[in-house]
């Protein structure tokens, strides 16, 4: 199976980025504090994840502080307009999309960077929304017979999204958002995030880089990523997320899947072979599907390009010039 591309991108000739290993981007964090503790990273982590507190200092640490310094000129930049207009403007979230494959650990990063975003005292306000939420429920992709391209661009109730990111983006107070459940593989009817201005929104998702394309007969629409003020890709070998993926399966298999009540329960009683193959003909024929054709060729939009070695550590890092 062909690995995605390496990051060699500050290699070529007037290339957007610039590289940094691991440990050269862990120097940028100066003299931070790291304000969190084992205990807190252990709530922190998704299923299966594997993550240290030295990782969290050497990655995310130095790009909280970036992106404080980024939040702190935009926040000084609506000073100076309202001083310019006369009158105070209304507050305006700072907008930070998380892109990249199933299984990849975004919703880790999410996680870590609104906690660590949030101890900065100048935007102390920080939520999290994950574009699960916004995915049709079930008994629309049934109609549509899309359940087995769950998680392509056409799954997604686009214009439900694109208004739920300019309303907040307006300054709006109260903006709901849906919420899934991998649990019951659905949208929860009755659950809502409620997003209330706050100093800064992270959205993680799939396909949250792509440049979206109305279907035949619809007028075109702003992109999800032009209401990003900034925007991270996670990236690692093809290979390596089809382990993870796996892994996640098998153990996801010996827990949740348990519950008679779970969506995936049929799958808790095949043999560690069937689920291998089961896990791996998921992987190959949505997942993989997915990553080559609407996620990956999105990586290049990013600011911020984060790329995992196979033992899903952070080694790489390409940070877009301005």
């Amino acid at each position: 199976m062909t690995a995605s591309p390496t990051l060699d991108l500050d290699r070529a000739p007037l290339s957007p980025y610039r590289h940094f290993s691991a440990a050269e981007w862990g120097m940028l964090r100066k003299d931070t504090p790291l304000p969190l503790s084992e205990t807190e990273l252990e709530e922190l982590k998704g299923f299966g994840e594997r993550i240290s507190l030295d990782e969290v200092s050497e990655i995310y640490l130095p790009l909280s502080r970036l992106l404080n310094l980024y939040v702190a000129e935009m926040q000084e930049l609506y000073r100076v307009t309202s001083d310019f207009l006369g009158h105070a403007q209304d507050k305006v979230p700072y907008i930070i999309g998380v892109a990249g494959s199933v299984a990849v650990g975004k919703s880790t990063t999410a996680r870590i960077l609104r906690t660590l975003l949030a101890r900065w005292p100048n935007h102390p306000k920080v939520d999290l929304v994950t574009t699960d939420g916004f995915l049709f429920p079930n008994r629309i992709l049934e109609e549509r017979d899309l359940m087995g391209r769950k998680g392509f661009p056409e799954s997604f109730d686009v214009r439900r999204l694109i208004q739920f990111l300019s309303d907040v983006k307006a300054g709006m107070r109260n903006v709901e958002a849906p919420v899934y459940s991998h649990f019951s593989y659905d949208i929860v009817p009755s659950e809502a995030i409620v997003v209330d201005q706050p100093d800064i929104l992270i959205v993680e998702g799939l396909n949250v880089l792509q440049p979206w394309k109305p279907a035949e007969g619809e007028d075109p629409q702003p992109f999800v990523s032009d209401f990003f003020d900034f925007s991270i890709y996670l990236d690692a070998d093809i290979e390596a997320i089809r382990g993870w993926y796996i892994d996640r399966f098998l153990s996801l298999r010996k827990t949740s899947f348990r519950d008679p009540k779970a969506y995936f329960h049929r799958y808790a009683k095949l043999s560690d072979d069937e689920a291998v193959q089961t896990a791996d003909a998921i992987w190959t024929s949505i997942n993989l599907a997915n990553l080559r054709k609407n996620i990956l060729p999105t990586r290049q939009r990013a600011h911020l390009i984060l790329r995992k070695g196979a033992d899903h550590r952070i080694r790489d890092v390409a940070l877009r010039k301005l």
